[in-house]
């Protein structure tokens, strides 16, 4: 009784930044706003920064007051969170897309963690796949962070399960607006390289809604470009130029995919 008193009082102490960058997801935004609002015994704040949607977006947004929302054109989905990272006042920040959404008591679960580890930096757990209608589609699991097989795997970090200390936007550190489906990537690498400290949630933390509309179904052949961009530049700056041949890439990319398995073979129980 006195053990869940004390979890209580210490998550309160933590602070979360829900930040939602939406266009014309007015079907889906609404699950992803009862999420947030459905997280109990945490302080949180939620951020929609809208793109001038024309559909029912800015309906839905006005039947809640609680939300800190603009609508307004913008250069692009990392532009948006961008704008809703520095009007960010919490302790921890994250990006939750506007047709994903939060699983119950994930905030609470986060809040664990940081007071467990003081030392992160960048918290990140595990998501669920659903479909259009919520459908469970699978379980995302991941591991420990590894920054090989980050670069040469990919991006296995989901980032609609992935909360940032804001100390780390306060330094300056914002996605690259040029990026529009390999943001994430680009920013976990840079993130990493600059020293930033990494940690692994074996917990189910939020949905990813896979639909015909999402960037991440839409856009394979971008992905490649952006994804070899990154690596890439990654080993101009450590002197290894000569590993970013598209065929070498390829062969490591099978390298970190074994490693990626084991891993898996050897995270902790989950939750």
């Amino acid at each position: 009784m006195w053990t869940g008193r004390v979890r209580l009082v210490i998550n309160r102490l933590v602070k979360f930044s829900i930040v939602t960058a939406s266009f014309n997801q007015g079907r889906f935004i609404r699950d992803c706003i009862e999420s947030v609002r459905a997280q109990t015994d945490v302080d949180w704040e939620h951020i929609v920064v809208d793109a001038g949607s024309t559909d029912e977006t800015l309906a839905v947004l006005r039947d809640y007051p609680h939300l800190k929302w603009t609508s307004e054109p913008d250069k692009g989905q990392s532009d948006g969170i961008n704008k809703g990272f520095l009007r960010a006042r919490g302790e921890w920040v994250m990006w939750l897309n506007a047709d994903d959404y939060l699983l119950p008591g994930a905030l609470g679960k986060v809040a664990a963690a940081a007071t467990r580890w003081p030392d992160a930096d960048v918290l990140y757990g595990e998501c669920l796949f659903v479909d259009k209608d919520k459908r469970l589609l699978r379980r995302k699991r991941d591991h420990r962070f590894d920054f090989g097989v980050l670069v040469f795997y990919g991006c296995y970090i989901p980032s609609t399960a992935t909360f940032l200390r804001r100390r780390i936007i306060e330094a300056g550190e914002l996605l690259d607006v040029n990026l529009r489906v390999c943001m994430d990537f680009e920013y976990y690498v840079r993130l990493a390289m600059r020293g930033y400290r990494f940690r692994y949630l074996p917990e189910p933390l939020a949905a990813f809604r896979w639909h015909e509309s999402n960037v991440s179904s839409t856009l394979n052949q971008r992905r490649r470009a952006e994804r070899l961009q990154v690596q890439r530049n990654y080993l101009k700056q450590v002197g290894r130029e000569w590993l970013g041949r598209e065929w070498m890439l390829d062969a490591l990319f099978r390298v970190y995919q074994a490693k990626r398995v084991l891993l898996r073979a050897l995270a902790p129980a989950r939750g």
